[in-house]
């Protein structure tokens, strides 16, 4: 069993499946008993905590952990002092970034920032809902929401700061927005001190290379196929491929063994083109990991 421990911080609740997935595509196996709150993992040097990501980056910047994952809106909001290592563009539902957006019943006279003046605002971003205050040069009384901050307009607050993805729920609350204040994604941080530790650091670095692969991988498919030269040759500037396509010889020499990586939503068009065009043994595999 190794000696050294790197500890992992990972987020609980709306992005803790998403984030588990990402870590299995990457290779880290993460098993979790019903209401536990440390999980068992397939790597004897890590040792993780699930935590809210609203508190991460400040137990992060404290030494708890070593590492974790966690917003750009709880960085900023927190204002924790941590080495940012990579961007992880991932959320709950999707592989984009989420909005916090102000928010209005749709009846509302609030049109901009100017109109929120003298009114309450309902969040659970209080600090960046007051710097955005500022930048606009409005006085607003900015409360912080406990949760089911939707429901609050008219009633318990003017307006709100809220997190959205699609803009669904806040729709299905009746609710217009107004303007987005910021733009989050996940990112992979860590701790100074960590940070300049030769080995924890080299540790950090390949696992942020590794689940920045399968993000890239989210979304691709490769494809293999055999084909004569002459009609590679025709078909070859229609293929789409990171670079240019993978292309090996065979023991019939008019022949070529060709894999190329694309988008899987296009491999519809692009199967029965190859077919067409004299392309034998196609076929398509998953990838879990794309490193650049």
């Amino acid at each position: 069993m190794s000696a050294k421990k790197l500890k992992l911080g990972l987020p609980k609740g709306s992005l803790q499946d998403a984030t588990l997935d990402l870590f299995a595509k990457a290779g880290f196996h993460f098993s979790i008993r019903e209401r536990s709150y440390f999980p068992s993992i397939d790597d004897d040097e890590l040792e993780a905590i699930l935590i809210r990501a609203q508190e991460m980056a400040r137990y992060v910047e404290d030494g708890a952990f070593d590492c974790g994952l966690t917003g750009k809106d709880w960085i900023i909001e927190t204002g924790a002092k941590v080495v940012e290592v990579a961007d992880l563009v991932y959320s709950k539902a999707s592989m984009r970034p989420v909005r916090w957006v102000l928010a209005v019943p749709e009846n509302s006279t609030i049109t901009s920032a100017k109109d929120l003046q003298g009114k309450r605002i309902a969040t659970e971003v209080v600090n960046i809902t007051k710097a955005y205050l500022r930048k606009h040069k409005v006085k607003a009384d900015v409360e912080f929401s406990w949760g089911a901050t939707e429901v609050k307009p008219p009633d318990l607050a003017d307006a709100i700061v809220e997190v959205t993805e699609t803009g669904n729920s806040l729709r299905a609350n009746k609710l217009r927005i107004v303007e987005t204040i910021l733009e989050s994604n996940t990112k992979f941080i860590a701790n100074k001190a960590a940070w300049n530790d030769k080995w924890k650091r080299e540790k950090i670095e390949n696992m942020a290379m590794l689940l920045a692969g399968a993000i890239n991988a989210q979304g691709k498919v490769g494809l293999k196929f055999n084909i004569r030269k002459t009609d590679f040759d025709r078909v070859a500037p229609t293929l789409p491929a990171l670079r240019n396509p993978t292309v090996a010889s065979l023991s019939n020499a008019e022949w070529v063994a060709v894999e190329i990586i694309v988008e899987e939503k296009i491999v519809r068009k692009i199967i029965p083109n190859l077919k067409r065009a004299g392309a034998e043994g196609i076929f398509e595999y998953e990838i879990n990991k794309l490193i650049y």
